[in-house]
């Protein structure tokens, strides 16, 4: 039987490749002959050996048949080297006659119809059980011709090169380190910072409604208006008046009661050409002093403490969701600093199972030289390198990917450094899990899981639009009080004191009075005009104390209501708020169960990752001992090739599921940190707003 008829032979039956490697390695050189031990069982073959003939040689087929399959298979031309096969190690059933010593024969000739004019060897009778049933030529030429001495380019080791990094140039980091740099430089952190800070900024701009506000209006004016009347006080048909006049006033709301007052100032200068103005120009002033206060809506809550509150609860709202974001970043950097770690040493698996690929694969052909394995189980071996080559590839796209990653989350923008540089995650992996129960870890959950504060900001929220929107159902009724002060002072218009309404009749009155003293009558008095208060006689100074000594005053008191009928509008808001309070309550029950299932499955991940950890560990201790037993069985012929390679990818894949185990638990136990709400304290972070 030929090289590559007993390898596919083999490979087709599994009961007899045991068997069958003992046959072929006393009946694979032309010439030789060998006598064949009835196999006892499966496990125990017996041994064979054979001796190679004298320069090149082809085998002719042979038939064979066994008693539980029989395979067609074409013989496959070629030159074998001469080389001693190496015995198998001896069966342990010593019961068994031993195998008589291959008889060695000389050269072949070459044969009339061989192919390419090789030569065949010519075959004796076959032994006893060594009958094999006839090959047909349809068989034969479907199987692949492989020469002996058959040998596949051999490749570069797969390199480690991974795009816009320097692998010169590595970084060691541990997992706090990567917390660190994600707090200072995440972006998503840095935004929740910035809500923060917007959100203080619109507590204060609410609270900035009770700030004073002062206003002023300062203007020239100068108005001509038309005389209507004898005692309009001109003779010209108009009345002009010309002054600069000036109003400043400061308003505000008080932050209890809800009141709001204002204070008015004026201070003008007014000239006229008025005949009856005894004042010319004047300086009139004024100070008033107003405040109005709700009695029933708006006394004990307006809209102005309830934005102020609102905005309180808002800045509590995004510290807590701060809290939350912080929360998440350190969750996703623990997360990608352990796929990291992962994906390095998946990558460093597999470019060990290319080693020992290659290993296999020198060894193939150390067996393929010896006369133990036919060419195409070196075939086989290469397929394997070329297939785990393409893990290694696959396992360095993971790393690169893992690594940009947690790139992402520490980098402070697409220029840092750190873009340039391979990580080299430091810390080991934690191949215990902490000890954990659900009642401990539910009661941590509840207390320090940031959605349960969002939640009691949102009622506290509902509770303040409850408050305002009751008030808002009261009459609105206002108390309204106001006192001014006047101040007025001027030059006066005439120092001799005419009086202008009688200044028109002094000549009349002067003859009378000459008529009165012919006739010895006494004259008439000369009318006089009275005399201002010589505090009003002066300038803007008068004016200014006059105010200031609160000569002239003035004082209002009354009540403003106002009295929607029904009112139906500020009843349905207020009934809003009730439905809304019930939603929120609603909202936290479910929200509280499903932070139960979220402790719960966490629990269970870790339980289930640290026994997948044990299992994991002594499946990959059990496929190293497989590997390593495979391989004796093959140097000792009671093997093949294919189990070989099938115990080595079961042993790669083996150390990769123990791996992916370790990392998984770690990833675990930073699940647990997120769903019982104390990632900040494992971790030993302090949440501080810039």
């Amino acid at each position: 039987m030929s090289l590559l008829t007993l390898s596919l032979f083999v490979a087709q039956a599994a009961p007899l490749r045991a068997q069958e490697t003992a046959r072929f390695a006393g009946s694979m050189f032309s010439g030789q002959q060998t006598t064949q031990q009835p196999a006892p069982s499966s496990n125990n073959p017996p041994p064979a050996t054979g001796a190679p003939a004298q320069g090149p040689q082809t085998a002719s087929p042979t038939q064979s048949q066994t008693q539980q399959s029989a395979n067609p298979a074409a013989p496959a031309q070629g030159q074998q080297p001469a080389q001693p096969a190496v015995p198998p190690t001896a069966p342990a059933d010593t019961s068994l006659p031993a195998p008589q010593a291959p008889a060695q024969s000389a050269p072949a000739q070459p044969q009339p119809g061989a192919p390419g004019g090789q030569v065949q060897s010519p075959v004796g009778p076959p032994a006893p059980g060594r009958e094999s049933v006839p090959v047909t030529p349809d068989a034969r030429l479907n199987v692949p011709q492989v020469a002996p001495d058959f040998r596949a380019e051999e490749g570069p080791f797969p390199a480690l090169e991974r795009v816009g990094v320097d692998m010169g140039e590595q970084r060691a980091l541990s997992v706090r380190e990567i917390i660190q740099m994600a707090l200072e430089n995440n972006k998503d952190i840095e935004v929740a910072r910035e809500n923060v800070r917007a959100a203080e900024f619109d507590l204060q701009a609410a609270r900035g409604v009770y700030d004073p506000r002062f206003q002023t209006n300062s203007y020239y004016e100068r108005t001509e208006t038309p005389a209507a009347s004898f005692l309009s006080g001109t003779s010209s048909g108009s009345v002009t008046q010309t002054g600069f006049f000036s109003t400043s006033s400061v308003q505000g709301l008080t932050p209890r009661a809800g009141g709001g007052y204002r204070v008015d100032f004026v201070n003008n200068r007014v000239t006229t050409n008025n005949l009856f103005a005894a004042l010319n120009p004047q300086y009139p002033t004024s100070l008033t002093f107003s405040y109005t206060q709700p009695i029933f809506k708006g006394r004990d809550f307006d809209q102005n403490r309830r934005q102020i509150e609102i905005a309180k609860k808002n800045l509590s709202l995004t510290d807590v969701q701060f809290r939350q974001r912080a929360t998440d970043v350190i969750i996703a950097a623990q997360r990608a600093y352990w796929d990291l770690v992962y994906a390095l040493r998946n990558l460093q698996i597999q470019r060990e199972a290319v080693r020992d690929a290659r290993q296999q694969l020198e060894h193939n052909r150390r067996l393929v030289a010896e006369g133990m394995l036919a060419p195409i189980d070196v075939v086989a071996a290469e397929a394997q390198i070329s297939g785990f080559e393409q893990s290694v590839y696959s396992a360095l796209d993971d790393v690169g990917r893992a690594e940009n990653n947690l790139k992402n989350l520490v980098a402070e923008n697409r220029a840092a450094p750190i873009w340039n540089v391979s990580v080299v995650p430091v810390d080991p992996v934690d191949l215990t899990a902490p000890a954990a129960n659900l009642a401990d870890s539910m009661q941590a959950a509840l207390k320090n899981r940031p959605e349960l504060s969002s939640s009691d900001v949102a009622r506290e929220i509902n509770e303040i639009e409850q408050r305002f929107a009751q008030e808002q159902t009261k009459p609105q009724v206002d108390l309204v009080a106001s006192y001014g002060m006047i101040g007025l002072a001027g030059p006066q218009t005439s120092s001799t004191g005419a009086n202008p309404l009688t200044a028109q009749n002094a000549q009349i009155r002067q003859r009378i009075n000459e008529l009165s003293g012919i006739a010895g009558l006494q004259p008439l008095p000369e009318p006089t005009v009275q005399q201002l208060p010589g505090e009003l006689v002066g300038g803007e100074a008068q004016s200014l104390t006059n105010l200031a000594l609160n000569r002239f005053t003035n004082f209002r008191v009354g009540v403003t209501v106002n009295l929607p009928f029904r009112n139906s509008t500020a009843k349905a808001q207020y009934g809003r708020t009730l439905v809304d309070a019930e939603r929120i309550r609603t909202q936290r029950e479910q929200l509280e169960q499903l932070i139960q299932v979220d402790v719960r499955n966490a629990l269970q991940q870790l339980h289930t990752s640290e026994s997948r950890l044990r299992a994991a560990a002594s499946a990959r201790s059990a496929s190293e001992q497989q590997y390593a037993s495979e391989q004796r069985k093959l140097d000792a012929g009671q093997s093949t090739v294919f189990l070989v390679l099938e115990r080595q990818t079961q042993l790669a894949t083996a150390r990769g599921n123990e791996l992916r185990a370790q990392t998984e638990l770690n990833k675990a136990i930073a699940e647990l940190q997120r769903a019982t709400g104390n990632a900040l304290e494992q971790n030993r972070v302090e949440i501080r707003v810039r």
